[in-house]
């Protein structure tokens, strides 16, 4: 007797075990992925919980599983958030967290849902993968699959590319990433430029040492990120309560030695985050805090020899005044002062070709590339 095929099925979940399965997925489908990185599963816990993540106060959302042979093959997260498009006049839904088996049949089942769903709201258009805002991973890596993953970004498979483009998919934007080894001595242009910026007495750089520091400044630096980020691709301005929370997520894993700030008066002007990269932890925690996960990720933390840079922006009104060197400067002095060997920039906008050259200028070269896919939704 011949086996029967089962085609695949795509279901919207419905209750906490099947979403236990959406969250954990990934695990299995990575298992033998070397590169790869779990995400922290308490935080995954939250981001996916409508009572705790804010976003969904403003979002439709859609969670969606892939069965064949009533085995769970793929996932996939429809988004569409109405904050964003009403402030851009957009119809644009997004597909999030795709996950899938080497198998086009997976890939259609899923994305085909989303995008029917996304029809049936009204869109126009969808692109991805693309979470709630740009704090959330986004876009497919294209280019640097040899290299291990870093926090809050993608580390999909290579085929996931073809996969997707089969769908009808094509660029809607790409991001670069750095990688800069840290001088050991400050290139003399930089040292000249920060000397004539610190001689401006309304200008105040701000560097820690204690996370209770930090406490005064935190919220405004999110401040100022939403007032910088308005015209980012894909950003959406955040509420009071999203400021808060995103500062209580940070604060825990952030590294006050790596974050500078510099103010006019009581006023946050710029600022720059960057973490020790603890990726290698995390692995080895498989993801878990507990019971001993935190000190495998601590304990990577301490041992890194890479920085990676998570957030960063200056007032439009200080831009082209040298405060970014201000900083930079200082983060390359507090990198070498703890033995760190390079620096991960994290996502730059292929197109922000001003940022790009600085990063150029101090040696870094595009090791990563991730691509934010679009395709237009025709009602029929």
């Amino acid at each position: 007797m011949k086996d029967v095929i089962m085609a695949v099925q795509a279901k919207e979940i419905c209750n906490r075990r099947e979403l236990r399965k959406f969250i954990y997925l990934p695990e299995k489908n990575h298992r033998n992925h070397p590169t790869w990185v779990p995400p922290i599963y308490v935080d995954e816990w939250k981001y996916f919980n409508p009572k705790k993540n804010k976003a969904f106060s403003y979002c439709d959302t859609t969670f969606v599983l892939a069965y064949k042979d009533e085995k769970v093959v793929g996932r996939i997260m429809g988004i569409i958030n109405h904050r964003y498009n009403g402030s851009r006049d957009e119809k644009t839904a997004r597909f999030a967290y795709l996950e899938s088996l080497d198998d086009q049949e997976i890939a259609h089942a899923l994305l085909s849902y989303i995008e029917n769903w996304a029809k049936q709201k009204g869109m126009n258009k969808i692109i991805g993968p693309y979470g709630f805002s740009d704090q959330d991973p986004e876009g497919f890596l294209i280019e640097g699959f040899e290299y291990m993953a870093t926090i809050v970004t993608y580390h999909n498979f290579e085929y996931m590319i073809r996969l997707v483009e089969n769908e009808g998919y094509t660029k809607d934007v790409d991001y670069v990433v750095y990688k800069m080894e840290i001088p050991k001595e400050i290139p003399l242009f930089y040292r000249k430029i920060y000397e004539r910026v610190s001689r401006r007495k309304d200008l105040k750089l701000v560097e820690f040492t204690k996370r209770k520091e930090l406490k005064k400044y935190i919220q405004r630096i999110f401040k100022l990120m939403n007032e910088c980020y308005t015209k980012l691709y894909g950003f959406v301005s955040l509420s009071e309560q999203e400021i808060h929370d995103l500062a209580k997520r940070y604060l825990p894993i952030a590294n006050p030695r790596f974050i500078k700030v510099v103010t006019v008066g009581d006023e946050v002007v710029s600022f720059v985050i960057g973490i020790p990269n603890m990726c290698e932890g995390i692995k080895k925690a498989g993801g878990h805090l507990f019971p001993f996960g935190i000190f495998r990720i601590l304990n990577a933390a301490k041992k890194t020899k890479q920085l990676d840079l998570l957030l960063g922006a200056v007032k439009y009104e200080y831009r082209d005044r040298g405060l970014d060197v201000m900083m930079g400067l200082k983060q390359l002095e507090s990198a070498r002062q703890q033995g760190f060997e390079y620096i991960d920039s994290h996502h730059n906008l292929e197109s922000n070709l001003k940022m790009r050259a600085e990063l150029e200028r101090m040696g870094g070269q595009v090791y990563k590339r991730f691509r934010v896919f679009k395709k237009p939704l025709l009602n029929t």
